[in-house]
């Protein structure tokens, strides 16, 4: 594999009747990301508006049904050759009322 090639983390899916109400986080990756993404997608293929949390206490962003979140922290932040992403185990949230459909993370890494 050639260095700093850029690859995909494995696609994690919630089925958003899970959702268990608002004042309630539920975690759509239990397990984390399985590396630090510099470019974070979540697809809300879903019909429940959800809130989002990157922390499990707070709301952070609001993903309307139907629509998708793009965070691409390349541009935010590059000194030397360091690249802002978000961290390896990082756990994503949502909160909302149970829906029909999935939502989906996924996004993408450099390799070492």
């Amino acid at each position: 594999m050639a260095k700093n090639a850029i690859l995909p983390i494995e696609m994690e899916a919630f089925d958003s009747a899970g959702l268990t109400g608002i004042g309630t986080f539920d975690a759509l990756n239990p397990d984390g990301l399985d590396h630090s993404v510099f470019l974070l997608r979540i697809i809300n293929d879903s019909d429940t508006d959800v809130l989002l949390s990157y922390d499990g206490n707070l709301d952070h962003d609001f993903l309307p049904a139907g629509e998708t979140l793009q965070i691409d922290f390349q541009p935010s932040t590059q000194i030397g050759s360091s690249i802002a992403a978000i961290r390896q185990g990082t756990v994503i949230y949502a909160e909302g009322v149970a829906g029909v459909g999935f939502i989906y993370v996924t996004g993408y890494y450099r390799s070492d």
